[in-house]
């Protein structure tokens, strides 16, 4: 409920309650409920949690800083923004998996058009759910744009960004990050 219905039920219930203490009639009563019933709340547009962005992606060395949405929100598709993929672990799990995939290119939904720039060791951040996650990247690899990507799954908690490659379209570019222990 936002701060401003909360505070108007307050004032309601100041109201109702300063009737009562004044008179403890029934004319009183009428009254105090004919005023709450003239006041107007305005109509207030709020965002579904499901379409609220659940954290941010940032990649300092290439300057990148995105927000991601829950894998069931409309807004966790790959043409508005970087993308949870199916088959993602939330990053507080034990042992924990995330796939997060962008569009490279020249286009401004290119989120990881840079990505094929980023070397081992460079550091990711994930604040997801307001925890932050540092990650290193441990491997860079290109496989086979088919739809699937395989990677395998390390003792740690693993982000994996992906992409299509920059020098083969028939590619996809693959890096695995390893989250750095606290």
């Amino acid at each position: 409920m936002s701060k401003f219905k909360i505070t108007i039920i307050l004032i309601i219930y100041l109201i109702i309650c300063h009737s009562i203490y004044q008179s403890t009639t029934t004319t009183t009563t009428t009254i105090s409920k004919q005023l709450i019933s003239k006041i107007s709340i305005p109509n207030i547009t709020t965002i579904s949690k499901e379409e609220s962005p659940i954290g941010t992606l940032t990649i300092p060395k290439i300057n990148l800083n995105q927000q991601i949405y829950s894998q069931t929100s409309t807004k966790n598709n790959i043409e508005e923004h970087v993308t949870i993929l199916e088959g993602s672990t939330e990053p507080h799990q034990e042992n924990s998996i995330i796939f997060l995939a962008a569009h490279s290119g020249t286009s401004n939904i290119s989120f990881f058009n840079q990505l094929d720039t980023l070397e081992i060791n460079d550091e990711i951040n994930l604040l997801y759910k307001n925890t932050n996650y540092t990650y290193y990247i441990k491997d860079v690899w290109e496989t086979s744009k088919d739809g699937n990507i395989e990677v395998i799954k390390e003792s740690k908690d693993q982000l994996i960004l992906t992409t299509c490659s920059q020098k083969d379209k028939t590619k996809q570019l693959i890096l695995n990050c390893i989250k750095k222990d606290a």
